[in-house]
């Protein structure tokens, strides 16, 4: 079975001391790995502002993953974001080849950046 790559999200509680946010997203990178997820890139986003509040909170601890992994994970992850009072909202999607690329490039500082023309180059 070929991985499929996937790209999940999930906001922490900003109650949280950064001991305790840094163990919960071990604890999230330990779950992927664990069930043969190969991280391709994680971002901690920081204490971001909510749009709108969640039990009670304006701001939450954003943290990102990027990874390969079979179908079969998301099911297993999902219910470990559910179980986990930390967590106060999660978000998993799949990636197509669009989307891969477009998340490669954006690391790499291409995207955002206007192509460079032979005369401007000269």
């Amino acid at each position: 079975m070929f991985p499929n790559n996937y790209e999940t999200v999930f906001i922490l509680t900003p109650v949280l001391s950064d001991l305790q946010m840094k163990d919960a997203v071990d604890k999230f990178r330990t779950v992927l790995t664990e069930n043969g997820a190969e991280l391709v890139h994680e971002e901690n986003m920081g204490l971001r502002k909510l749009a709108y509040p969640i039990q009670h909170k304006n701001t939450g601890y954003y943290q990102l993953f990027e990874f390969k992994a079979p179908g079969t994970i998301i099911e297993k992850l999902n219910t470990e974001y559910l179980r986990d009072e930390r967590i106060i909202r999660h978000l998993t999607v799949s990636l197509d080849k669009h989307a891969v690329d477009y998340n490669d490039r954006k690391r790499n500082g291409l995207v955002g950046k206007k192509k460079q023309t032979e005369n401007e180059a000269k």
